[in-house]
């Protein structure tokens, strides 16, 4: 054990691709925020559909593309580390959601090198 594994926090950001906050995509802003702030890591993932508040649906489906697919920031990390950050990342969101929920760890650890 690394230290990392046992209780944790799981954070979920969901917002959409075409979300921007100083020019750039939210997306990556919110990365990097959470990669200056030392978290153990975090993943983008774009969805293929759905809706948020607005009921508005999203799709990469051709007959009714969207150019707003939905976007979601996930990042495990301690509460106290989460609980920190999340004033930050509420100003960051104008629209989308962010829920939290406790996991736990079972492996953390950076890739093996491989052979060459």
């Amino acid at each position: 054990m690394n230290g990392f594994e046992g209780e944790r926090d799981l954070l979920r950001i969901f917002i959409g691709e075409r979300d921007k906050h100083g020019g750039k995509p939210l997306y990556q802003a919110i990365v990097e925020l959470l990669r200056t702030k030392h978290f153990a890591g975090a993943t983008v993932l774009r969805g293929i559909m759905g809706f948020g508040a607005s009921s508005k649906l999203h799709t990469d489906r051709f007959e009714v593309l969207s150019l707003d697919l939905p976007i979601v920031v996930e990042c495990v990390e301690s509460a106290e580390n989460i609980d920190a950050v999340l004033p930050e990342l509420e100003r960051l969101v104008g629209g989308g959601l962010i829920t939290r929920e406790r996991v736990h760890v079972i492996l953390h650890r950076p890739d093996k090198p491989t052979d060459s």
